[in-house]
């Protein structure tokens, strides 16, 4: 078997999580404190016990799925003596999942992860006033018709594929009125669904591009190796292991389409058979299959699935 570590992205955290890793596991207790330290901030009591509404903030939901991720690497490293590098292929994560990706492979200590992920959120928070962007999920759909809808609604208006998660799945962001437009021209076509999401902010399009000079300037600040083993990127789903080109391809990845279908495919072109996805939620792990119906995709985020994922190694 040849596997992938996959990491996930906004809209997995839930209250609650990373609870029993903490209680189960001093490594884990150790890792949500070191976040905790970085940001000058109890984000593990927010993760473990909410309110619902100061974990879903952006600022607040970056680092606590990156914490609840890497919580899980240090447990699998320690209880597991597994080496990331030995073990996986490649790592790739879901928007800012690619930082814990990229955390996990090495690249950037916890503490900086920690910080330039508060940053992000905050910046991609500030950039278009509440009410003014939106982001919708057209389900049925694939890239080549979103792209299509996308531009029928623009009009004057910014309108992109943000995400194309696989499944028939693509996600659309921009400003309110043409992600409204795009939801009814997507009715007309015969599109299965469409649906406003519930996010605070229009990711991935250029209407991010105060966020994306935020970045750019945080991550000229921050020490980053190669990692251990290679990022697939986001918005090339090519594998890159060259530290300047990933500063360049995060900074890229803020306006940017998240192209998880492809870099999946990329993956399994590669030899990868497995998805395993370390965090919080199943989203990535059950993507997999619908994918790909030849690959297997599991979640790891609790207790008892690092024992299940352990034995199955």
């Amino acid at each position: 078997m040849t596997r992938a570590f996959v990491f996930p992205g906004q809209g997995s955290q839930a209250v609650g999580m990373g609870r029993e890793l903490a209680e189960a596991f001093p490594v884990a207790r150790q890792l949500f404190q070191e976040v905790d330290d970085a940001l000058s901030q109890k984000l593990s009591a927010l993760m473990f016990e909410g309110p619902e509404a100061d974990l879903t903030l952006t600022e607040n939901a970056q680092p606590a799925l990156m914490a609840m991720s890497l919580a899980v690497v240090r447990v699998l490293e320690s209880e597991g003596k597994i080496d990331l590098a030995k073990t996986a292929a490649f790592v790739a994560g879901h928007s800012l999942g690619e930082y814990s990706a990229l955390a996990a492979a090495g690249a950037f200590t916890i503490a900086d992860t920690a910080r330039l992920l508060k940053i992000r959120g905050q910046a991609m928070q500030k950039a278009v006033p509440v009410g003014v962007g939106a982001m919708a999920a057209l389900l049925g759909s694939e890239l080549e018709q979103a792209k299509e809808i996308a531009a029928a609604a623009a009009e004057s208006d910014v309108c992109e594929a943000a995400n194309d998660n696989g499944g028939s799945q693509v996600v659309l962001s921009g400003h309110k009125t043409a992600v409204d437009r795009a939801i009814k021209i997507a009715a007309e076509r015969g599109i299965k669904r469409a649906i406003l999401l519930p996010v605070s902010a229009p990711f991935h399009c250029a209407l991010m591009q105060p966020a994306a000079d935020a970045m750019e300037a945080a991550l000229a600040k921050i020490d980053m190796k190669s990692p251990r083993l290679p990022l697939v990127a986001n918005v090339t789903a090519n594998r890159v292991t060259d530290p300047d080109e990933i500063r360049a391809l995060l900074v890229r990845q803020v306006t940017g389409t998240v192209r998880w279908r492809e870099s999946v495919l990329y993956m399994k072109a590669q030899g990868v058979d497995s998805l395993v996805e370390l965090g919080a939620g199943k989203v990535l792990g059950g993507l997999a299959k619908r994918i790909d119906k030849e690959l297997s995709g599991s979640s790891v985020g609790t207790p008892a699935d690092i024992e299940a994922f352990l034995k199955s190694l």
